[in-house]
């Protein structure tokens, strides 16, 4: 069973890990042909598409769930089906993005006060990017139903095809060709569909047989065949909400206190999203093991085991991250900055980042054991309470704690996910196993 956890979270710990590279790239490809405006505006872009595409993270995480359960059913019908719904809500979703963009971007850039030079540029990078989105959401679908087959090697090579295109085809439209800066989105749109491409290509190649029941799937649309999957995804969709309102408020709030706490949080944020590349490793192992488990109608012996062997694994990488914090994490500071007000006031805030690791682990772990049993409700419910926690905690400390309040309202998110879906676990194994 290690063997096997560790077959599906290496290669999704080795594609996350290419994710942050993007990101730098990007920054100083902009950062040395454009100005403060430029670089603001690519911020602001970017921004906006990481809250149109949470949104959407259902098609993922919901797609995953069903179909390892379906794998592990050993009903290809299913597993063909379950791909086939997916794309179609993928191109429902797509004409939706497409036909309210206008209205997102305009919505958005109404509560981000920036200059008129940062919001010209981030519109213009959002309206070239916005014709990625039939790739970027079916890519999303296609890698949740890879992961659901038990396969997550094809997921890493269409996100390290994406993340190396997307770096060569930003520098050279923006510096060679010359795009400029806008050259940036058009790479990132290249990249997009050349994953795409990839995904398809595998489809046809590895998973050809279950490609050829399409046709035989004239139910695909049927109400029957949907409602769970809409059931499911409506749930994941709720908690994709109320992971902004935790994620956004938690950048927004610290804004308030000044650029300097501003940059320290978004610093201790970046550190903290690089543990979770590798803990998010096991989340996806644990949602496909998990489903097929549940599929293959395991006993609570079984999936006990499955979830047994998953944590020692996650909470192994939480305790490696929570030493390399504790001894390391004012150097881990230093290399993304060298500016002497944010080191120091950083230096408070340590704390947080070495406890962060251990709590995290087990939130994450529990949400890809749950995705797994497609247990949608609990999922949401535990994000509801999270986010009811966070903005409480928040308005009822900030006053007598001011930005130390940030964190520790962070902090309670994360232990009441962890509370909840501990909490919830015997009772969701055992009516599943009814």
């Amino acid at each position: 069973m290690n063997k096997q956890v560790l077959k599906l979270a290496v290669p999704s710990i080795l594609a996350n890990i290419t994710i942050p590279l993007v990101g730098l790239v990007d920054t100083a490809i902009v950062g040395h042909i454009a100005d403060a405006a430029i670089i603001g505006g690519i911020a602001v872009g970017t921004m906006l598409f990481d809250l149109l595409y949470w949104n959407f993270g259902f098609l993922r995480v919901g797609t995953s769930g069903m179909t390892a359960q379906a794998f592990g059913r050993k009903d290809r019908v299913s597993c063909a089906s379950i791909l086939a719904q997916s794309l179609t809500v993928t191109a429902a979703a797509t004409v939706l993005i497409w036909i309210t963009q206008w209205l997102f971007v305009s919505v958005v850039l109404m509560c981000v006060p920036c200059s008129p030079e940062v919001e010209q540029f981030a519109r213009s990078y959002f309206f070239v990017r916005i014709w990625a989105a039939p790739a970027t959401l079916s890519l999303m679908a296609l890698k949740g139903w890879f992961i659901g087959m038990q396969d997550t090697v094809s997921p890493m090579a269409c996100d390290i095809v994406v993340n190396v295109i997307n770096m060569a085809a930003s520098y050279v439209l923006a510096v060679y060709i010359p795009l400029g800066a806008i050259g940036v989105a058009y790479g990132t749109l290249i990249a997009q569909f050349s994953g795409l491409v990839v995904a398809m290509g595998i489809l046809a190649a590895k998973y050809r047989s279950y490609v050829s029941m399409f046709a035989t799937l004239h139910d695909v649309l049927s109400w029957t065949r949907l409602r769970r999957l809409i059931v499911l995804n409506g749930n994941l969709f709720i908690r994709s909400l109320c992971f902004m309102v935790v994620y956004v408020g938690f950048t927004a709030i610290a804004g308030g206190y000044g650029d300097v706490q501003l940059a320290v949080s978004s610093i201790l944020m970046k550190l903290f999203m690089l543990f979770s590349y590798f803990v998010d490793g096991f989340a996806y192992a644990g949602e496909a093991l998990v489903g097929k488990t549940f599929g293959e109608q395991g006993d609570n012996r079984s999936v006990a085991r499955v979830v047994r062997i998953l944590f020692n694994w996650s909470i192994g990488v939480g305790l490696l991250f929570t030493v390399i914090y504790a001894i390391w994490g004012l150097d881990c500071v230093r290399l993304m900055t060298n500016d002497v007000a944010v080191l120091d006031a950083v230096i408070p805030f340590l704390g947080w980042l070495i406890s962060m690791p251990l709590v995290s682990t087990l939130a994450f772990m529990w949400d890809g054991i749950y995705v797994g049993a497609t247990a949608g409700k609990e999922i949401r419910n535990a994000m509801i309470w999270a986010a009811v926690g966070f903005v409480g905690v928040y308005w009822a400390t900030y006053a007598y704690l001011g930005i130390q309040a940030l964190y520790i309202a962070y902090f309670v998110h994360l232990i009441a996910r962890v509370i909840y879906l501990t909490a919830k676990w015997k009772t969701m194994l055992n009516n599943r196993m009814e």
